[in-house]
């Protein structure tokens, strides 16, 4: 039985956790991680996105672990797929994979009570160089972001450092989506934006756990949410990615919970 976690909390209302805490998410961290490296062989056009779930799903029983999105304010699925315009929160379902579509796909394991939360970019067949650039921009903005994490740094900075990058390649960042405190439960404070200004917004500290997880639109940044309450897709109909990673604050900097064991977190494996 898992013992009841009391760390400190700051008055931003941050869990402070300890460092033989790291090793829980690592653990947590690394099976999302691995789980997202052996799907690479499942993606290809004439797939299907529930299929790909399903996969996912097996793979999680496999381990002995939890799927943590499964029953999560009655979502039904393993993973969250998300084709082209879609930037987030995409159902896995029976729509098959046209060649030359792009795909984020998220999944949060629980191992031990311990959440680990990771996504990254498919391409099904070939991969165009507009998505290609887009996927580059997006997941160098992720690393950015992350340079950022030390104890003294803000939240600000992280987003300073993501807005700032993806802007100055002509796309624009998500505003109404974020990533998020997770550790021992799936989601919790802070609200890790993507954008923003140096020094602001909280400041961190060792022992934090979060997700930096940006989403970056060819187009314009807003975003509606479709009428099954999850999908949410760019207004502008423009391609969209996103990458995202699970870190610890360190202290002399950041720990990277969810990197990929087959170095493969690139859907170009560079």
């Amino acid at each position: 039985m898992d013992k009841d976690h009391r760390g400190k909390v700051t008055r931003d209302g941050i869990r402070i956790y300890d460092t033989t805490d790291f090793a829980g998410m690592h653990k947590a961290g690394e099976l999302a991680a691995r789980i997202l490296d052996e799907m690479i062989e499942h993606v290809f056009p004439g797939q299907t996105t529930a299929e790909i779930d399903r996969i996912i799903e097996a793979k999680v029983t496999e381990a002995g672990a939890k799927s943590a999105t499964i029953g999560y304010r009655g979502y039904q699925h393993a993973s969250c797929i998300s084709i082209n315009h879609v930037v987030c929160h995409g159902i896995p379902g029976d729509k098959k994979l046209k060649n030359g579509d792009i795909l984020n796909i998220d999944v949060t394991v629980i191992v031990d009570g311990w959440y680990g939360d990771t996504s990254r970019m498919y391409v099904a067949g070939d991969l165009s160089r507009k998505s290609e650039r887009l996927i580059q921009v997006t997941h160098d903005a992720l690393m950015l972001g992350i340079e950022q994490v030390k104890p003294g740094n803000t939240f600000g900075d992280i987003g300073h450092a993501i807005q700032t990058y993806v802007e100055k390649q002509r796309m624009s960042v998500v505003r109404d989506f974020c990533g998020h405190g997770l550790g021992r439960v799936f989601h919790a404070p802070p609200n890790v934006l993507h954008y923003g200004r140096p020094g602001t917004a909280a400041r961190l500290e060792e022992g934090m756990f979060f997700t930096i997880e940006p989403m970056v639109n060819l187009g314009r940044p807003e975003t509606k949410v479709l009428a099954d309450d999850w999908t949410a897709v760019t207004r502008d109909k423009s391609l969209s990615a996103q990458f995202e990673h699970s870190v610890g604050v360190t202290a002399d900097g950041v720990d990277i919970f969810t990197l990929s064991p087959a170095g493969k977190f690139h859907p170009t494996y560079g």
